[in-house]
């Protein structure tokens, strides 16, 4: 059978491992519409059937999917008389876009543009945050984050319906909203106040609040919560001097809203060259007597380079998963990488009809009779 198809008819209704229902499923419309964007319809199933400028293609896909998840998450955001706002949290930013995540959720909850956001991260003396790991940073900081947002502008209302001298005031709470940085009647565009105004009539430099966000793992869930998608591999073989290259890649991922599309897609296209790396070049090798790693440095260990990259095609469905947090976001970190050298291997056996069990594959196992590898495991 064809191998979207055999995807696509065993496609389960509910997780079976748990039996509970998934909080948010789009795996079929990742593997249609990937095989779209991909052309799988053209791929002829014949071993070395298609060409292409004289050297042989080898298509595969692989479907993924990778754990959601939060952990327990606390944040503190502050509105500053000087009109900026600062967010706090002991998580980190290895590269994954959190200082812009948290920013794009203060800056849409409190209307300040996001220069004046100030984000500070990785110091223990900070209210606590989750690891830098498992694709769960975005999903856990996300929802404090709006918490403690609202709540540093419910702050804000209070002290202008109590400060001496403010518009407001004997005004209630609830009469008022807090919308583009600025303190209004609900629904009033006019008698509009700005924050750092409100401040200074408080006589006050900053008001605060907090937000948290409860972890999910652990206990007995009532829902599967996962990230899901589709990679298609084509590979390019040169039998003639024995040449192997990825030529390109397309993925089509589910993994809830994206809240900042560019970065999300950058860390998939880093994770698609991870996968590269993990079925084509990198092994560590061990010495028997020892168990030391021989390979121990970057010039005997191999990895992908620029020259490897393939053609990287990037599609988020972007269905929001409001199950796992207010925002329905998830994260991306991990399920790039998940499914590429899987993919791989089948466009490998797609266009040489070897099929390569032991990663990362070798030369030598495609230049071996069918059926038989050279690799040692």
């Amino acid at each position: 059978m064809d191998p979207v198809q055999l995807r696509l008819k065993n496609e389960p209704a509910m997780d079976e491992s748990l039996n509970i229902p998934f909080s948010s499923r789009h795996m079929k419309e990742c593997l249609t519409v990937g095989a779209e964007k991909f052309g799988w319809s053209r791929r002829t199933p014949e071993v070395g059937s298609m060409k292409r400028d004289g050297l042989t293609l080898g298509s595969g896909v692989a479907a993924c999917s990778w754990i959601a998840a939060r952990s327990e998450t606390e944040v503190t955001v502050e509105l500053l008389q000087d009109g900026r706002a600062r967010v706090t949290c002991g998580t980190q930013d290895i590269g994954g876009g959190t200082y812009t995540a948290i920013a794009q959720v203060a800056s849409h909850e409190t209307g300040l543009p996001l220069k004046k956001i100030d984000v500070v991260l990785g110091d223990s003396a900070l209210p606590p945050g989750p690891i830098s790991g498992g694709s769960w940073v975005t999903a856990s900081i996300t929802p404090a984050s709006l918490q403690a947002a609202q709540n540093a502008g419910k702050t804000l209302l209070l002290a202008a319906v109590k400060s001496d001298g403010s518009p407001f005031k004997d005004k209630k709470p609830d009469d008022l909203e807090f919308v583009d940085g600025m303190v209004r009647l609900k629904g009033q565009t006019q008698g509009a106040i700005p924050m750092e105004e409100i401040l200074r009539i408080a006589k006050t430099n900053a008001v605060s609040g907090k937000g948290k966000s409860e972890g999910t793992l652990g206990g007995k869930p009532k829902l599967s919560f996962h990230s899901y998608g589709a990679q298609f591999a084509e590979v390019t073989w040169q039998p003639e001097i024995a040449r192997l290259r990825v030529s390109r890649v397309v993925t089509v991922i589910d993994a809830g809203r994206m809240l900042n599309p560019p970065a999300a897609r950058n860390q998939i296209e880093g994770a698609v060259m991870m996968g590269v790396g993990m079925a084509l070049f990198e092994e560590t090798m061990y010495d028997p007597r020892t168990g030391a790693p021989i390979n121990n440095n970057l010039a005997d260990y191999v990895v992908a380079v620029n020259a490897d990259t393939p053609d990287i095609d990037v599609t988020f469905l972007d269905y929001p998963d409001y199950e796992l947090n207010a925002l329905g976001a998830r994260g991306v970190g991990e399920i790039g990488l998940a499914g590429i050298a899987a993919a791989i291997t089948g466009a490998v056996y797609h266009a040489t009809g070897v099929h390569v069990r032991d990663l990362p594959v070798r030369i030598e196992d495609l230049l071996a009779p069918a059926g038989k590898s050279m690799h040692v495991a």
